[in-house]
């Protein structure tokens, strides 16, 4: 492993979540119960940086309210698997609570954090650009729902769009579970929607795959869901996503699963204004070879998100 390589995960084992957890504000309720939603906070950091930068994550979670919604507050006794949700490049928008309602109803505890809000990120132009950067805040947040009385902390699965998806795919890969999640830490399931397959096991600007956050061999076992469009700009097509699965699954018992919705672009279940994005890692990452900064069509399918929630919702049921 290079220098910088070793640099990232050595910092992110001696910063590992030792006692960073705690939730920001009271829920209300009496007798330990939890209230449907809290807006909770917790310790993460950032290991592109040296030394790696403490941060604060702040989120919203949903616990699953008994009776339809009629009651406010839900018993600490009852645990519930739960999921996390990883935002796109965008940040949070409407994609995040589409998915967290709908498990939210089948009884699984939901906990969308953000990640940009932490880092000062503004637009997508200021994200972090080698994806590494976030992985903490996904085991940070891991950690932190293994404090809440309400959910069993060994059933917990993670969602992702886009980069969030390259990051609930880089989850699952012992490479980064070892370093951000030590021994213990671990997600039972990964759904990852249009995650940008092509630059797996890829280097950028000048660092190894493991430095930036990429490598996407050895799995930790857990099952693995891709869902990507056929219109997707960044990999042009689901191909990427198929020959990667193909790759790993390979040695990691055919964990890996990929669907593919035909007419689908980029952020089809983004159920909210069409718009059209630059982002050097479009066109497959043409960019690093024409200098030409391509777009990306972010269309939604109402449909097709309607399709790919519930299919995710079956997933999750299925394996926390």
């Amino acid at each position: 492993m290079s220098k910088p390589a070793m640099y990232l995960l050595t910092s992110a084992m001696f910063c590992l979540f030792s006692p960073l957890v705690e939730a920001g504000g009271s829920s209300g309720c009496r007798d330990g119960s939890l209230s449907g939603m809290s807006f909770v906070e917790f310790e993460s950091f950032d290991p592109s940086t040296q030394p790696a930068t403490p941060l604060v994550v702040k989120g919203t979670l949903r616990i699953p309210e008994p009776g339809g919604g009629k009651s406010r507050c839900v018993s600490s006794r009852r645990k519930l698997p739960a999921v996390v949700i990883l935002h796109s490049s965008g940040g949070i928008d409407a994609t995040g609570t589409f998915y967290a309602e709908a498990l939210n109803e089948a009884g699984v505890a939901t906990l969308e954090i953000d990640m940009w809000e932490a880092r000062g990120v503004m637009s997508p132009a200021d994200r972090p650009l080698a994806p590494i950067a976030v992985y903490p805040d996904a085991f940070a947040a891991l950690a932190f729902l293994g404090t809440v009385p309400g959910v069993a902390a060994d059933r917990v699965g993670v969602l992702g769009f886009s980069l969030g998806g390259v990051a609930s795919l880089a989850t699952s890969e012992q490479t980064y579970a070892m370093a951000f999640g030590g021994h213990a830490l671990r997600f039972k399931a990964h759904v990852a929607n249009y995650p940008v397959c092509h630059g797996a096991n890829m280097g950028f600007f000048g660092l190894p795959a493991e430095a930036v956050g990429t490598t996407f061999r050895n799995l930790t076992g857990a099952p693995v869901l891709i869902q990507v469009g056929s219109k997707d700009d960044y990999d042009n097509g689901a191909g990427p996503c198929r020959a990667l699965a193909q790759e790993v699954n390979v040695i990691n018992k055919k964990v890996v699963e990929v669907v593919e919705y035909r007419g689908a672009y980029h952020a089809w279940d983004r159920l909210m204004v069409p718009i059209t994005v630059p982002d050097i890692f479009g066109d497959q990452g043409s960019y690093f070879e024409t200098g030409v900064v391509p777009e990306v069509d972010l269309q939604p399918d109402v449909e097709k998100a309607q399709v790919s929630r519930k299919r995710v919702v079956s997933f999750f049921r299925r394996h926390l």
